[in-house]
C-alpha cells in the first residue's frame, strides 16, 4: 500500500508561544506544530499580530500588502507579516490595528468581531498570489477560529479554491464557547441561513455560539485528552452542547496534549538551583531547599513539599483544598507553595492561611515563570485537584520534573496519572474520584504515607520522570486525524432562517 502524501496544514490559533499567550492553548498552538513538521507536513500557523507582538524582536517581514477583507458588510483593510515557529514552521501574523493593536488579547466588547475578522483575513490570505499555497486541513482552536468550518460549508462551499479543504476542529476548554448576539452572523456574512436547529443547540434561545457551530460543520473535531473527549458525552460535562457531540460521537476523538521536552527539561533548566537528571537523582534535594529559602518556608528535607500552580477557580478545585487545608496542616508535617492569580475570595483566603502558618504556607498572587519552574523542580508533591481538566500540562511537567502527583481522576489527569498501589508496586500517582473534600485529604494523606518510605517515594519520581509526554507521539495522531478529516469529508446543511431565528425540521427552508 502507498504512503499517504505529505499534508499541507493551515493551523489557526488565537494565541501562540512565543508570541502572545494567556493560557495553555498558546503553548499547544507553539508546540505541536513544531511536532507535524518534524514528521515532513508542510504546516503553517496564522494568528493576529497583537500589540505585544514587536515585529523586530520577532523579525517578521511583511509578505502580503494591505487588502480588502470583506466584514459586517463592509471591508477593512489587512496585510500579512511572516514569522518562524522553532527552527522552520511559517507564522503569518494578520495585521489590522483596528482590531489587533492593543495591550490584551481578549475581554474586549468587540471580540467576536476581531475573530471573525481574524478568521477571514485567513481565508482570504490564502488565495492572494504573494503565498502561491493552498491547504488540504485548516486545523481551528476553540470558538476564536470556529466559524470557519461554518463557512467551508456556507459562502465558500462553492468556490473551487476552498471546495477541497477539509477542517479539523479542536475543543481544548467546552466551558468557553464564544456565545453572542445575532449580529455576529451578520458580521461573518452568513445572516441569511440563520440559526441553526439542533437537539443540542436549541435551549441556547435566539443566540449564536460560535463553539457549537465549529463542532456541527467541522468534518473532524477532537479533545485534547481521551477521557475529556467520553466525558463531554454527558450532561456533567458536555456544558449544554452534550446532545450535539452525542449526535457527532463518531467524528469525535481524544488526542492528548503533550509537552515541550527541550523546554521543560530538568537537566538543562537555567531556572533551576541544581540541573539533574534520572541519573543524578541525589542533586534534586538542593532544588528543594533553595525553593524552600525562596519561598520563606521552614528548611526542612523531610517535610513533604506540596506545590500548586493553577488559577485559583472552583474549576481548578481551590473550594476542595479550601476545606481541607487547616486539617492538613493540624495532622501532618506538609509545606504548602502557591503560584496563581484567580478569584478574590481565593485570594484572600490564601493570604490569611499564610498568615496563619508561617514557614509552612508560601503564597505567590501572581504569575512568574521562573519561579514556576523552580516550583516543578523543588517540589515533592504537585496538587491538581480540579473539577475537570480537558488535558492538563501541570501534571505532565510536574512529572518530568519529579513531583509526584496528586489529582483528581478526570480529564487529561485520569489519562496520565495512575494510582499507586502499594501490594503491587505500580502506578505514577494518587488520584481520588469523587469530588469530595474527604477524597482529596484521603489522597495527600496517602501520599504523605508514601513518602515517609524513601526507596518507594525514589522509585515513583523516577517512573514519572520516565513517563513520554513529548509531542512526537500526539503529533502522529493529529496527523492521523488529517487523512481522517480528508477522508470523511461531507456537505453540512445550513438552511435559511424562518421568521423566528431558527430552521425548524418540520418545515421547508
Amino acid at each position: 500500500m502507498a504512503a499517504n502524501p505529505p499534508l499541507k496544514v493551515l493551523f489557526l490559533s488565537a494565541e501562540v508561544v512565543p508570541f502572545a499567550k494567556t493560557g495553555g492553548l498558546a503553548d499547544v498552538a507553539g508546540s505541536l506544530p513544531k511536532a507535524i513538521r518534524a514528521l515532513g507536513h508542510d504546516i503553517r500557523v496564522c494568528m493576529p499580530r497583537y500589540g505585544c507582538v514587536d515585529r523586530e524582536r520577532f523579525g517578521l517581514q511583511e509578505i502580503v500588502p494591505p487588502f480588502d477583507v470583506p466584514v459586517d458588510k463592509g471591508r477593512e483593510p489587512a496585510s500579512i507579516w511572516q514569522g518562524t515557529l522553532g527552527k522552520d514552521v511559517p507564522v503569518y501574523f494578520v495585521d489590522c490595528p483596528r482590531f489587533f493593536d492593543r495591550d490584551g488579547i481578549y475581554m474586549y466588547p468587540d471580540d467576536a468581531e476581531r475573530f471573525i475578522f481574524f478568521c477571514r483575513a485567513a481565508m482570504e490570505m490564502l488565495r492572494r498570489p504573494e503565498l502561491n499555497w493552498q491547504p488540504d486541513i485548516i486545523h481551528c482552536n476553540d470558538w476564536h477560529t470556529a466559524i470557519i468550518p461554518n463557512w467551508l460549508h456556507t459562502i465558500y462551499k462553492d468556490d473551487p479554491f476552498y471546495s477541497g479543504i477539509a477542517s479539523v476542529y479542536t475543543i481544548h476548554n467546552l466551558a468557553y464557547q464564544g456565545i453572542f448576539g445575532y449580529r455576529v452572523l451578520e458580521v461573518a456574512g452568513i445572516d441569511k441561513y440563520g440559526f441553526i436547529y439542533h437537539p443540542g443547540m436549541a435551549d441556547l434561545g435566539e443566540v449564536v455560539d460560535l463553539m457549537a457551530r465549529g463542532i456541527y460543520f467541522a468534518d473532524v473535531i477532537n479533545t485534547v485528552s481521551e477521557r475529556y473527549a467520553q466525558e463531554i458525552l454527558t450532561p456533567e460535562f458536555g456544558e449544554r452542547l452534550d446532545p450535539l457531540l452525542r449526535d457527532r460521537r463518531d467524528r469525535l476523538f481524544g488526542i492528548l496534549n503533550g509537552i515541550d521536552n527541550e523546554v521543560m527539561n530538568p537537566a538543562t533548566d537555567p531556572h533551576l538551583c541544581a540541573n539533574f537528571d534520572a541519573n543524578s537523582l541525589d542533586r534534586r534535594a538542593a532544588n528543594k531547599e533553595a525553593l524552600q529559602c525562596e519561598a520563606g518556608l521552614a528548611v526542612s528535607p523531610n517535610a513533604p513539599l506540596v506545590g500548586a500552580i493553577s488559577r485559583l477557580t472552583d474549576q481548578k478545585g481551590f473550594d476542595l483544598i479550601s476545606r481541607v487545608i487547616d486539617p492538613l496542616m493540624c495532622y501532618t508535617d506538609m509545606q504548602f507553595v502557591l503560584l496563581g492569580t484567580g478569584d478574590r475570595n481565593y485570594h484572600d483566603m490564601f493570604t490569611a492561611l499564610a498568615q496563619r502558618y508561617p514557614q509552612r504556607v508560601a503564597v505567590f498572587l501572581t504569575f512568574n515563570a521562573p519561579l514556576a519552574q523552580r516550583i516543578y523542580g523543588g517540589s515533592d508533591i504537585f496538587l491538581m485537584p480540579s473539577r475537570f481538566e480537558p488535558c492538563g500540562l501541570g501534571q505532565m511537567i510536574a512529572m518530568r520534573y519529579g513531583s509526584v502527583p496528586v489529582v483528581r481522576a478526570t480529564g487529561g489527569l485520569a489519562d496520565t496519572v495512575q494510582d499507586y498501589d502499594p501490594r503491587t508496586d505500580r502506578g505514577n500517582g494518587f488520584t481520588f474520584e469523587a469530588y469530595d473534600s474527604m477524597a482529596l485529604f484521603a489522597a495527600l494523606v496517602r501520599a504523605f504515607e508514601t513518602y515517609k518510605h524513601t526507596s518507594v517515594w525514589r522509585r515513583l519520581m523516577l517512573r514519572c520522570m520516565a513517563e513520554d509526554f513529548s509531542w512526537a507521539r500526539s503529533a502522529k495522531k493529529y496527523v492521523e486525524l488529517y487523512y481522517r478529516a480528508i477522508s470523511a469529508r461531507t456537505p453540512r446543511e445550513a438552511r435559511p432562517f424562518d421568521q423566528y431565528g431558527v430552521t425548524r425540521p418540520d418545515r421547508e427552508a
